[in-house]
């Protein structure tokens, strides 16, 4: 629990999936980003999150993507398991990823249109105290309130809560209710609203970015841990362009950008499947070109 709870502290990067031509998982490839990322320094790899396509995924592919993971890498840093659904394939697939080597698991956060608020808590809490290795719980919504999100964060198996609302009377009230406690708080919103979060209560930050330049989100990591706001938000800045294309269609983008950068890089990870945003157009796709152009990570000639 203490080394999963010290990892939440630093970067939690969620690799991509790639797909082959036959719109296939390509575990070999999968294996060559998650170890890359891995060497890159980043401190908590998430397998199966959203960024990794989660709920386009089979359960059986879920499965077999937090055992590559955890096989690639073999030990060098923490990997956590993505899981979620019904109640029962979460329990059986983070019971699966805890046999394959994966230190903790991450339930997503519940998309049932009927879900209660108190009823999400609750399903967080069956899924930790049904699990061997600690639980990150994620939440996308200001919908539960401060009483019950004190209960999951404070539960004695979660080590965790990725809070990626944007509501930050929200965030700042949970911080203050569990001031004292073992309660964990993350910034699940990456490294655009990384500094924000920490200057109410919380450390380290989720990011996608790792999987194009986990340099530059670990640079942000060092500067928010060391107090350099300043420093921080003039490298956000600098990735806020591209952060800003993933954020178009509703973030239907956001996976799409990540995966065409990698692209640009010379990493073959196939499209996004839908109901994501399959591929960027070209006026999208010259722009992200200048942008990686302008990071140092491409030639000239490339964003032509």
């Amino acid at each position: 629990m203490d080394k999963v709870k010290a990892a939440l502290g630093g970067i939690s990067g969620v690799h991509v999936t790639p797909w082959d031509a036959n719109g296939e998982a390509h575990w070999p490839t999968m294996a060559k980003i998650v170890k890359r990322i891995a060497d890159g320094g980043i401190h908590n790899i998430v397998s199966a999150g959203n960024t990794g396509e989660f709920y386009p995924m089979t359960t059986a592919e879920i499965v077999k993507t937090h055992a590559v993971a955890a096989e690639a890498v073999a030990g060098k840093t923490l990997v956590t398991a993505g899981i979620g659904r019904s109640l029962k394939e979460a329990v059986e697939t983070g019971k699966l990823a805890a046999k394959a080597g994966c230190d903790a698991v991450m339930v997503h956060h519940p998309l049932d249109p009927f879900a209660a608020p108190a009823s999400q808590a609750d399903y967080i809490i069956a899924i930790a105290e049904a699990m061997t290795v600690p639980v990150v719980a994620y939440i996308r919504s200001d919908a539960i309130g401060v009483a019950d999100l004190t209960r999951v964060a404070t539960h004695p198996n979660v080590a965790g809560v990725k809070f990626a609302s944007t509501n930050m009377m929200l965030f700042s009230e949970c911080v203050r209710a569990t001031e004292g406690t073992s309660a964990v708080w993350v910034c699940g919103l990456a490294e655009g609203w990384a500094a924000p979060f920490y200057a109410l209560g919380a450390r380290g930050f989720t990011s996608g970015l790792v999987n194009v330049v986990p340099e530059r989100s670990l640079a942000i990591w060092q500067a928010l841990e060391s107090g350099a706001f300043a420093k921080a938000r003039a490298l956000v800045s600098e990735i806020a362009p591209f952060e800003t294309m993933r954020a178009k269609y509703g973030n239907g983008s956001n996976v799409t950008v990540v995966k065409e950068s990698m692209e640009l890089l010379g990493i073959q990870v196939g499209p996004v499947r839908l109901p994501g945003l399959p591929a960027l157009n070209a006026a999208e796709r010259a722009e992200l070109r200048r942008v990686m152009t302008n990071w140092g990570v491409l030639s000239a000639a490339a964003a032509e």
